[in-house]
Order: C-alpha cells, then structure tokens, then sequence
C-alpha cells in the first residue's frame, strides 16, 4: 500500500540546518474581475476560522445568495485600486518580503497568501526543496484572531500533515506591542504630519470582527486597544485627540463597536475640519486601506459636513517596517541561527 505522505528531501551529509521565514498575509484576486473575484471569495468565505456557521447553512448561502450577488461589486472596487503591478496587496507584500530578505540573509524568506496565490503549500513545498527544516511562521497581522493567524496556522499544519519530516516549527502568534513596530508608525504618523499638517482628530481604524468571537476568547480587540493606546502615547496625544475604531463589517450580526463609517459620519455632522485616518492593524496598502478608507469614507465624511480625510499610508517596505520585522523573525528564531 502507497505511503500518504510526501517523501523528504534526501539529507547531505555535513549539512548545517536551515531556517525559513514565511510571511504569509491575506491573499488576493488574481484580477479585477468578477471571475476572480468569485473564485477568491469562495474560497475566502469557505474558511470555518471566517464563518463559523455550519456548512450545511452557510454554503447554499454563500453560493446562492452572496457570490452571485457581491462578486460583481467587489471587483468593481478592486478596479478601482488596481496597479500595473496588479493588486496592491500583492505588490506591496512581495515588496516588503523582498526587503526582509535583503535585511535577514541568515533566512530562506517566503511569502505566500492564506487565499490566492501564492498558496501556503506551495511556499512551504519551495522552502522543504531547499533545504529548510526549520520553519519560522510570520503572520502579517499585528493583533491576533484566530480568523486570521489561526487560519494561517492551520493552512500550515495541513500541507505539514502530508510531509514525512516535519521541520521544527514557531509560530509569531502577534506583535501588537512590539516596540519597533510601534515605533515604526509613530515615524510614519510624524512624516505624514510634517509633510501635510496635522487633522484635528487622528481615528485609528481596525478591521472589523464579529463580537460573537470575541465573546467566545478571541483577544483580537484587547490588543487592537492595547496597541492603539501605546501609539497614542508615544504621540504624546491626549485621549480627545485620537479614537479607535472597527471597519470592514459584513452581515447582519453585532460587530465590534465603533464603526468607522459612523464615527467619520458622526464626525462630519459635528462640523469637524480634517481628520487623519491610520490603519495599524495592515501590514500593507489594500482594497480596505485604498478603496474603503482613502474613497468611500473619505466620501462619508464629506457628505456629512467634513472638510478632508487624510488617509496616512500603510508600512508597506519603508525600511523601519522591515526592521522592525527583521528584529521580530530574529527573536523568535533564538537559538536556531549563527
């Protein structure tokens, strides 16, 4: 009977070990069309971490109702910010693992997509033929949830399930209250100011989750607070000068609170000037950064009565974001490198 595992690559001799780092964010279509955009949501919206539903209610919905219905409207937003790179979560993520490479030769870096291409078994397929038998997993989501990073961390364990030689394994389970990475915004924060002036609020905006799973032990919104509070403080911004809000909802349930749209909308009405909008919970520019922050609530908020949103870009490959990734693979890979 035929092994139902996937044989390892034959060992060398005098081999000394090798550690990969795989950076691993959302994922993508592959083009702004209605297409792909179905094929990427279906697989996407199929993930139990991201609903968690049963399948036997989920699925006739999802196929009947929702990808009929958002596919078309989805990639019309994609359209919108789409890049003669193609998807600018896609090109800034490759940019920024191309930095983390050139910054961290001691490891073999990777990048793949939890949904889309390029796939974590894929990744994780090129890393073993080259020799790594030491993994170290890095997750582009600064707060955890298990919709995200657990995700990631499944996708891993599943193709991992068909290998013969499992390789040693870490996982960064986050990195809400690292403090190069903090810092790293607040250069951002500052630069963005210096450069345009600064709004009368500043609203940090986080995707959006479902309260359901935080009720259940999801400590997502714990440190999307925590890590909101410690850039406020190294801004040195008194509370009224800042807020946190959750963007992003999808569905009819309760989820976390305040929604950015309503905030901005509340915003506007009170005749606000300017306000600034940072997105700390994005490792790089996206749909949700370029299109539903930068366009659509920009929009919000001037039809309620505002002058200007500013919308202060994600990390993306500026070196201190590199660094400060570059600083975090090191710690966590104590003990396996030179």
């Amino acid at each position: 009977m035929a092994s139902p595992y996937r044989d390892a690559r034959p060992a060398r001799g005098g081999e000394s070990p090798r550690t990969g780092l795989l950076l691993v964010n959302l994922g993508t279509p592959e083009a702004p069309t209605r297409a792909a955009v179905h094929r990427y949501l279906a697989e996407f919206l199929h993930d139990h971490r991201v609903v968690e539903l049963s399948r036997w209610l989920w699925c006739p919905l999802l196929h009947g109702v929702i990808l009929p219905l958002r596919s078309g409207p989805v990639a019309r937003k994609y359209a919108k910010v789409w890049t003669a790179d193609g998807s600018p979560l896609l090109a800034f993520s490759r940019a920024l693992a191309s930095g983390v490479r050139a910054a961290a030769p001691e490891f073999d870096v990777a990048l793949a997509m939890r949904y889309g291409a390029p796939s974590v078994a894929s990744e994780l397929c090129a890393l073993e033929s080259r020799g790594v038998d030491r993994l170290l997993l890095l997750p582009l989501y600064p707060q955890y949830s298990a919709s995200t990073t657990g995700s990631v961390f499944d996708a891993v364990a599943r193709e991992l399930a068909t290998w013969r030689r499992v390789p040693a394994l870490r996982l960064v389970a986050d990195y809400h209250d690292d403090g190069g990475w903090l810092q790293a915004l607040v250069a951002s924060v500052r630069a963005h100011w210096a450069a345009n002036g600064r709004g009368d609020k500043l609203l940090l905006s986080f995707h959006g989750l479902p309260e359901r799973m935080v009720l259940r032990g999801d400590p997502y919104s714990r440190q999307c607070e925590a890590g909101a509070r410690a850039l406020a403080d190294r801004l040195g911004l008194a509370d009224g000068d800042w807020e946190l809000s959750y963007q992003s909802r999808f569905g009819r349930e309760q989820w976390l609170q305040p929604a950015t749209s309503t905030r901005l909308a509340e915003l506007g009405q009170a005749r606000t000037r300017r306000v600034d909008v940072l997105c700390p919970g994005f490792a790089v520019d996206c749909l949700e950064t370029l299109e539903e922050i930068a366009m659509e609530n920009a929009a919000i908020f001037a039809a309620a009565g505002g002058e200007s949103l500013h919308y202060i870009p994600a990390l993306n490959a500026d070196a201190a974001h590199v660094a400060a990734l570059v600083a975090l693979a090191r710690r966590h890979a104590q003990g396996w490198l030179p």
